[in-house]
C-alpha cells in the first residue's frame, strides 16, 4: 500500500456513492471471510453488521439492539455485544473509543491498523491507514520501551461536506 493512501480508496463518501451496493458488497464480503475462517455468520451477526453498515457513522451497541429487537425479539445487550465481538474479532468492524461506537471496516481482507477521520457535526467517519504514521507511533513506542499491543487513531473535525457548510 502506498503510504498515505486512504484503505477505501476515498476516504468521505460523495453525493454519488451507491450505499445499497456498499452494504451489499460488505455483506458478501464478510460470509467469504467467515467461510474462509471456518466462523459462521449467523443471521443474528449478518443483521448486526447490516445494521452498522446503514451509514457511515459510528453506531452505538444500544442503536443496534433498538433496531435488532424488530426483527430478534430476543435480542439482549449480551447478544449485540457477543455479535460486535464476533464482528470486531473477524476485522468486519472497528470500535470507536471516542464514540463508543462501531463502524464497518473498510478492507476486512487484510489485517491492518486503521486511523479514523471522524466529522464533528455529521459524525461521518473515514477509515485509512498512513504507513508513516504507523512508523513513527512503533519506533517511539520501542525507543520508550514500551510494547504495542493495539492502536487505533481517531482525529476529529469536520468533512468536506460540513467545512462547505459552515
Amino acid at each position: 500500500m502506498a503510504k498515505g493512501k486512504a484503505i477505501s480508496g476515498t476516504p468521505f463518501r460523495d453525493a454519488g456513492h451507491d450505499h445499497g451496493t456498499c452494504i451489499h458488497d460488505a455483506l458478501e464480503r464478510a460470509a467469504q471471510i467467515c467461510t474462509r475462517e471456518g466462523a459462521r455468520l449467523t443471521a443474528l451477526r449478518r443483521d448486526v453488521l447490516g445494521l452498522i453498515w446503514r451509514g457511515h457513522t459510528p453506531v452505538g451497541a444500544y442503536a443496534v439492539l433498538d433496531e435488532l429487537k424488530r426483527h430478534h425479539h430476543g435480542a439482549a445487550p449480551a447478544t449485540v455485544y457477543r455479535s460486535l465481538d464476533f464482528l470486531i474479532h473477524h476485522g468486519l468492524i472497528h470500535r470507536i473509543s471516542s464514540r463508543n461506537a462501531y463502524v464497518g471496516c473498510s478492507q476486512p481482507e487484510r489485517k491492518h491498523v486503521s486511523q479514523f477521520l471522524i466529522c464533528d457535526k455529521c459524525s461521518a467517519a473515514a477509515e485509512f491507514e498512513d504507513e508513516d504514521i504507523l512508523d513513527r507511533i512503533e519506533a517511539r513506542a520501542d525507543a520508550l520501551g514500551f510494547a504495542l499491543q493495539s492502536q487505533t487513531i481517531e482525529l476529529s473535525g469536520l468533512c468536506p461536506q460540513c467545512r462547505v457548510t459552515s
